[in-house]
């Protein structure tokens, strides 16, 4: 199941996919483990786009904007990445007692700033609003270049992600 961005979007899809799943299920409970995965930002400078982590994830309920925030967290937390959800996946994992995994590709570097500050792009549950980024990017030309390589980023980190998983 998808849930998008930040905790609040993996409560709500939580509550309703555990029901959701049981009803399909005939009432039974079969599910063994919960995977969070996804798109995370680097914060060990060694990363690169399209890595791989698995251990090291530092959740946020806001996006990691600055390459100094990103110096900032990795010198406070020691943590390789940084993203938003893994750690309410986490929790609904102990919740329902089964297994938790975390795989998350890496889009944006360690020593980068992203073009801009998303978490004033985003709803009240925590979606970007793709519209709002647009309109952005049409007011502050000059920021159009850095949208694309982030854009490309993700598209690289996608393709690691799906052939990680399909190994």
């Amino acid at each position: 199941m998808a849930n998008g961005p930040g905790a609040r979007l993996v409560d709500r899809l939580f509550r309703i996919s555990r029901e959701a799943a049981r009803e399909a299920l005939g009432g039974r409970w079969d599910i063994e483990g919960v995977m969070s995965v996804g798109f995370c930002g680097a914060l060990d400078p060694a990363l690169r786009v399209g890595d791989i982590v698995q251990e090291g994830v530092l959740t946020l309920d806001r996006v990691a904007v600055t390459a100094a925030e990103k110096r900032e967290l990795r010198e406070r937390t020691h943590a390789a990445a940084v993203e938003m959800e893994s750690a309410a996946v986490e929790a609904k994992a102990r919740e329902w007692g089964v297994e938790f995994r975390c795989v998350k590709a890496v889009s944006d570097l360690a020593s980068e700033d992203l073009p801009f500050d998303f978490n004033r792009y985003r709803d009240v549950e925590g979606r970007f609003s793709r519209g709002r980024i647009a309109a952005a990017a049409i007011l502050r030309p000059a920021r159009i270049p850095a949208l694309m390589r982030l854009d490309r980023n993700c598209r690289i980190a996608a393709e690691k992600l799906g052939e990680f998983l399909t190994k």
